[in-house]
């Protein structure tokens, strides 16, 4: 390697860690810190990098790279469950932006290719920034969480169609017809050598690999993501592009998954190189010199990309929070408008000068970003006056308030907030118990389905108080929330309150350190899946080791006392299996310890644990043999598990004179 390119190396990734370490303090996305680096250390900052070039070829090793691994994540059946979003949702925010941006900017007195692309531009925004924030905040899962990913999933598809528009945008031929087939018969041949590839070369090719059993061939064998590049860009299309379609081919195979976690840390390394590479291209005498064009483009960007995002969600018929707040999440430019400038700076739709615009507003949005999402909760919440909740929670309620009145017995009934995994299982166990129960559930396409079967369920938002109303909220027994919203958990559990004070709430949430907060909010109980797992995991291991369940129980509130208080009624009910059909009938287990000297060597009859006790002995678990029929003259021995029924103050009594 020649030496000024290893100390620019050095240079490089010293001052990246010192700042990505200071951005971590504040828990700010590395990315950040990738992007405040290049501003640094760049020509036009300190100047301590001179071979800008060398170190810009590197990056576009971290492009190929990024949009391989993009294609390896991206699956047909994992878009399925959110295709509404990411074809309805994607298409109109992308179309929008666009169209909007084309428009100002085609008024600003240039052309059409280079408003249109420009368009494609400022229409992006950035996964990467994006989806770290938002699984820091616990927030990926959550409505806006997944509209956010949704839309974002799409442009990272569009973004390879938007390479192929831009030579014909650039006017490279004279021949529009000719143009467009020679691009649709590109993509068709790309379409069907993509699917030959992925359906019968790769596959085998992989499967031979893996049977040699050595990791560096098989990370060697991932390599070839050269080779589709390579073919792309010979036939005029991009290199991206091939790298895209190369990740695309080892999805589809039994092996993607290993080939992702063997790529990825060389992924992260050279996509590195490219944030700090878009920093250097910063000019700083630029940006201050036209710093108050910048701002305001900045501050336009922001309200229309906004708007235009949160259009979008509301076509898909979500509330106003989850507008709000998926618009907030998807403001700024993203990475990809970096790739997508320099094919246009390659056929001359972007001036020198309009592209120092470009990167300063795109870079001042990227740096905006965690503190708008951070802040969108509260920008939100004023944003949407009592006066438009109310209304809108009028259009929302009134029928459905009619037809659940009509529909449901409300009364002294289960109300559960979120259709998920959780939630269906609530739901079950409700309709066997035969309890009354009503659905709130802010996925339409769910409503719609599950009111098909005849579920009671509402469509609706329960962070506001009218639709909790339209569910009898004040004659309610129990709350289930099942949500993965941290921020509307709260919210919600402070809303009930104020409805009522005397239903009992249960809340579903992922961390221990939620527990805390939401017990002070008015949740009597909060179960925590992250612990509450654990818990379940032990559990199977200790019960297949035969330990009876009383002592699986005991060790279990001792886990829960050290590590957080779950929050249950005083009046537990006893750790045994209780039939619905004989009141006060239960059946538990318990084993015979060293010092139960008075039963232990004597038989069943010589014990009269009926008489004695008042309890009936069903069976024992001896060496891992069943007894199921238990004789008079059977003997009990030390460690025998024995299954006993009888009411609670007998079966504890003897449980004292065993244990």
């Amino acid at each position: 390697m020649h030496e000024s390119l290893f100390q620019d190396l050095l240079v490089l990734l010293g001052f990246s860690v010192i700042v990505v370490f200071i951005l971590q303090r504040f828990k700010l996305p590395s990315i950040l810190g990738f992007l405040l680096t290049g501003v640094i250390i760049g020509p036009y900052g300190l100047s301590l990098v001179k071979g800008v070039h060398q170190v810009e070829t590197i990056s576009e090793i971290g492009v190929i790279l990024l949009l391989f691994v993009i294609g390896m994540e991206l699956s047909i059946k994992q878009l399925a469950s959110i295709r509404k979003t990411v074809f309805i949702g994607g298409f109109i925010q992308v179309g929008l932006t666009v169209a909007a941006t084309s428009i100002i900017y085609k008024l600003l007195g240039r052309s059409w290719g280079e408003s249109v692309f420009v368009g494609f531009l400022f229409s992006l925004s950035s996964t990467a920034i994006v989806l770290k924030i938002l699984q820091e905040r616990n927030e990926i899962s959550a409505p806006h969480g997944r509209n956010a990913l949704g839309i974002l999933i799409f442009q990272d598809i569009i973004v390879v169609p938007m390479m192929l528009v831009t030579p014909i945008l650039a006017g490279q031929s004279t021949n529009l017809v000719v143009s467009i087939s020679e691009l649709l018969i590109k993509s068709v041949l790309v379409v069907i050598g993509t699917y030959i590839s992925a359906k019968y070369i790769v596959p085998r090719f992989l499967y031979l690999i893996v049977k040699t059993n050595s990791k560096e061939l098989f990370l060697l064998a991932q390599l070839p993501c050269v080779l589709p590049s390579h073919i792309t860009s010979s036939a005029g299309l991009s290199l991206a592009l091939g790298a895209f379609i190369a990740g695309l081919i080892i999805s589809e195979s039994d092996y993607s998954h290993q080939a992702t976690g063997t790529i990825l840390p060389f992924r992260e390394l050279f996509t590195s190189f490219f944030f700090i590479s878009v920093g250097m291209l910063l000019d700083l005498s630029f940006f201050i010199k036209n710093a108050p064009i910048i701002l305001f483009l900045v501050l336009g960007v922001l309200i229309l990309k906004t708007a235009i995002a949160a259009i979008a969600t509301a076509s898909l018929k979500y509330p106003p929070r989850t507008v709000f707040l998926t618009g907030f999440a998807l403001f700024q430019i993203g990475e990809f408008s970096f790739i997508l400038s320099k094919v246009g700076i390659e056929y001359k739709l972007l001036s020198p000068e309009v592209n120092q615009y470009f990167l300063s507003v795109s870079i001042i949005t990227m740096l905006l970003t965690p503190f708008v999402i951070m802040y969108s909760e509260k920008i939100t919440a004023l944003m949407i006056s009592s006066r438009m909740q109310k209304k809108w929670g009028i259009l929302n309620t009134q029928a459905q308030k009619k037809e659940q009145d009509k529909k449901y017995e409300l009364d002294d009934h289960l109300v559960i907030i979120g259709y998920g995994i959780n939630g269906t299982n609530v739901a079950k166990a409700a309709q066997y118990a035969k309890i009354p129960y009503v659905i709130l559930e802010l996925d339409a396409e769910i409503v719609a389905h599950e009111k098909k079967k005849g579920k009671p369920i509402v469509y609706g938002d329960a962070i506001h108080a009218h639709i909790l109303e339209a569910v009898h909220l004040n004659k309610a027994r129990v709350v289930v929330i099942a949500i993965s919203d941290p921020q509307a958990t709260k919210a919600i559990i402070a809303n009930i309150r104020d409805i009522s004070q005397s239903v009992y709430i249960i809340v579903r949430t992922r961390y221990v350190k939620e527990i805390a907060p939401l017990t002070a909010l008015g949740a009597d109980e909060v179960i925590p899946e992250e612990f509450e797992t654990s818990i379940e995991i032990f559990s199977h291991v200790l019960h297949n080791y035969l330990i009876p369940m009383d002592e699986i129980e005991n060790f279990i509130d001792t886990i829960r006392a050290d590590d957080y208080k779950l929050f249950r009624s005083p009046n537990k009910l006893p750790r045994t299996i209780s039939s619905t059909r004989i009141p006060d009938f239960k059946i538990t287990c318990v084993r015979l310890m060293a010092d139960s000297g008075d039963i232990i060597g004597k038989t069943i009859s010589e014990v009269d644990v009926r008489k004695n006790f008042g309890i009936n002995i069903l069976a024992i678990l001896r060496k891992g043999k069943m007894i199921e029929s238990v004789s008079p003259d059977e003997k009990l021995i030390q460690n025998d598990l024995i299954f006993i029924s009888g009411d609670q103050e007998n079966i504890e009594q003897f449980y004292r004179a065993v244990v």
